[in-house]
């Protein structure tokens, strides 16, 4: 008897046409989508890497207005690119599309496969698939976290996982093998769409889904069980940062510029940063008490009222004019936590 990974490459027409309809009808209107050009796809494909929609959103639309192609891109400086990715976190990926708009505009035409794509900073194999399928119609199968979910589904694959990465590279050869050779690139949006707005991690919408006539799991009602990946484990951690407010400044950390992570942008000062044990940082009044997960770390951040340093700063710490707040780029979900504090005052 065949596998249910067999049977469903036995009906792959089948699968391709259901998928695609129903792509074609009920696809999101994104701006990326609109009007395509490599260009937009490259800059979604890049904001999109672990960060939702709805918060990319709101970035694409500012970015496409101030930096519309590769070659105003490649023109800008490192501080304007930051200050637009500013609150997207993961900065590396700023950083890697801005040199990568470089090395664009240096060469006589764009790339035009995913071998070629891959040479390029910060492209990795997901990525190159779904930029040369969407622009350029190349048959490269997208496999990132939504579409192992769908294929485990699918096939009812319980082979345990230590983790994506890993089930992306054993579902590859299966995503190739249900790939539309005339729509690859449609093929691969409608495999994301499907991961992003029916085959939810929980509670997927198996009663609305285009593909369930082929979906083992979704035909036995398991569908939550699959993948079979290895839980997180997180590691918990605690950071005290420190508010201290005199003449009319606020202090702030600024990265140096050739830091590995973070060059030149400012956050909130923790104790380690003012060379202060963090018992003596929490005396003070606790103004915000913050959560974030970052890849493998939960972590709690502690936001407490403390007194000007005394003697002389390190190099990296700086008086910043309140006045002056919204002209420098900040970290992660600084800014947003410095507005908080100042409107709850």
């Amino acid at each position: 008897m065949a596998s249910a990974s067999e049977q469903l490459v036995a009906n792959t027409t089948g699968f391709q046409s259901a998928l695609l309809g129903w792509y074609r009808t009920h696809a999101r209107v994104l701006p990326w989508r609109v009007a395509p050009s490599p260009y937009k796809t490259v800059v979604s494909e890049f904001m999109l890497q672990q960060t939702q929609v709805k918060t990319v959103l709101p970035y694409f639309a500012r970015w496409l207005d101030v930096l519309p192609d590769f070659p105003a891109l490649a023109a800008a400086s490192e501080e304007q690119v930051l200050k637009l990715w500013e609150g997207l976190g993961y900065y590396s990926r700023a950083r890697n599309l801005h040199r990568l708009a470089k090395e664009i505009v240096a060469r006589p035409a764009l790339p035009r496969t995913p071998a070629e794509w891959r040479e390029l900073p910060g492209i990795g194999p997901y990525t190159a698939a779904a930029i040369t399928s969407i622009s350029f119609g190349a048959p490269a199968a997208c496999v990132d976290g939504n579409v192992v979910r769908i294929l485990a589904r699918l096939t009812a694959d319980a082979t345990p996982f230590r983790d994506s990465a890993s089930a992306a590279k054993a579902f590859a050869p299966l995503a190739d093998a249900l790939l539309s050779s005339t729509d690859p690139g449609d093929h691969n949006q409608a495999m994301m769409e499907l991961g992003a707005t029916v085959c939810f991690r929980q509670k997927p919408l198996c009663l609305t889904c285009p593909v369930r006539t082929f979906c083992a799991a979704g035909k036995t009602g398991t569908a939550e069980q699959f993948p079979k990946l290895a839980p997180k484990q997180m590691e918990q951690v605690t950071v005290v940062r420190a508010w201290c407010e005199h003449d009319g400044a606020l202090l702030l950390h600024r990265a140096a510029a050739d830091a590995k992570r973070f060059a030149g942008m400012h956050e909130l000062p923790s104790a380690e940063h003012l060379a202060l044990n963090p018992a003596t940082v929490q005396r003070g009044e606790l103004l915000a008490k913050k959560k974030r997960g970052i890849t493998r770390y939960q972590i709690t951040e502690l936001i407490h009222r403390t007194p000007p340093p005394r003697g002389k700063l390190s190099s990296e710490l700086v008086w910043l004019p309140l006045a002056e707040l919204e002209n420098v780029t900040f970290s992660g979900p600084h800014r947003r936590w410095i507005r908080e504090i100042f409107a709850t005052r």
